[in-house]
């Protein structure tokens, strides 16, 4: 009867801290259709949500602010289940794709594609650039993805020898990137910087049709398998003791976070901690069982961006701040709490 009491109070907990993230996802959902240059009341964004807005209001939440926040969803749920995914098979809390490389990869050739087909950026680039876009960027995640694999691997991957591998990695090509900016005009290496930052730049609704059936489909895969990533958070040799076949396993993982990754890399730009800190809080709040944990990472992920783009958005209008930034300067913090703990 004790333990029938302690289940049910369990639930409910979970159910309540559920109803809280998806609470606050929406909290942030609708302050970032209200703050901007011509700002709105709660009850104005979502008249105008309904077909009952101005010709202004329409102009502000369908064609700048809505497909932002559709994209920052996509893009934060991407790096939060990449994050959770990569922190589950390295056994590490500081894994995430943007600290280890896998977005500077994604990132290096994007800019490739886009500066060979055009001398231009945003609203310039084609509609076939846009769908060569996603691929190229995975194909770029995964490039990194064998480089840190292929450095690190010593019969068998450690967590710290990943992390530190993936680090240097990641400052490598971020050099590259660098060097390579020093080519461009200055137009050209002011919109790359930004983006290389971190920038929903990508914020129409070509780019979130490309993107988004991907991402719903490897969050999907991940999911199914989510039985199999709490297996290898017991361990190797209990995993390989229950017939999970440990490197093959963690080698599927590490490609579909490495997917996941490029895509939000695609259209967002290198947004490092975004992909740290959605996952450890869900971690926090509902234990290591993945097909809860990554689910609630997407979310809290997803109300991290759409604040932190809000800030970016508004703090010094009309400039505008790289989001990157926004949520580095948060992630920061956390992480070097998280270095400090790591034993």
């Amino acid at each position: 009867m004790e333990r029938s009491q302690q289940y049910h109070s369990y639930k409910k907990k979970k159910r309540m801290l559920i109803a809280i993230c998806i609470f606050v996802l929406l909290v942030s959902i609708l302050v970032g259709l209200m703050i901007g240059s011509y700002s709105m009341s709660p009850m104005e964004v979502i008249q105008t949500l309904f077909g009952n807005g101005n010709k202004m209001q329409n102009f502000s939440i369908f064609k700048i602010r809505l497909p932002r926040i559709c994209l920052a969803l996509v893009v934060a749920g991407a790096l939060g289940v990449s994050g959770g995914v990569l922190q589950g098979i390295t056994r590490n809390p500081l894994a995430e794709p943007g600290m280890i490389g896998i977005n500077a990869g994604s990132a290096l050739f994007v800019v490739l594609l886009i500066s060979s087909k055009s001398s231009e950026y945003y609203s310039a680039i084609s509609k076939m650039t846009a769908i060569l876009m996603p691929v190229v960027s995975m194909i770029g995640a995964l490039f990194a993805v064998a480089l840190i694999y292929g450095l690190a691997y010593k019969k068998g991957i450690t967590p710290v020898r990943f992390i530190l591998t993936g680090v240097g990695i990641n400052a490598g090509i971020t050099a590259i990137i660098s060097f390579y900016q020093l080519n461009m005009s200055k137009g050209d290496y002011n919109q790359v910087l930004t983006w290389t930052n971190g920038s929903l730049w990508g914020s129409n609704w070509l780019y979130i049709a490309i993107t988004t059936p991907l991402v719903l489909l490897i969050i999907a895969i991940i999911l199914w398998k989510s039985r199999t990533l709490d297996v290898l958070g017991l361990g190797d040799e209990l995993a390989t003791g229950v017939g999970v076949s440990v490197q093959k396993e963690m080698v599927i993982f590490l490609i579909l976070s490495a997917f996941l990754a490029g895509l939000a890399t695609s259209v967002a730009g290198n947004i490092a901690f975004l992909g740290l800190l959605g996952p450890q809080l869900a971690k926090r709040m509902f234990g290591s069982n993945y097909r809860l944990l990554l689910p609630m990472s997407a979310c809290l992920s997803g109300a991290i961006l759409i604040f932190s783009d809000t800030i970016a958005r508004n703090l010094f209008s009309p400039l505008e701040l790289p989001v990157g930034i926004v949520v580095s300067i948060l992630g920061v913090p956390y992480f070097i709490y998280l270095m400090m703990k790591e034993k």
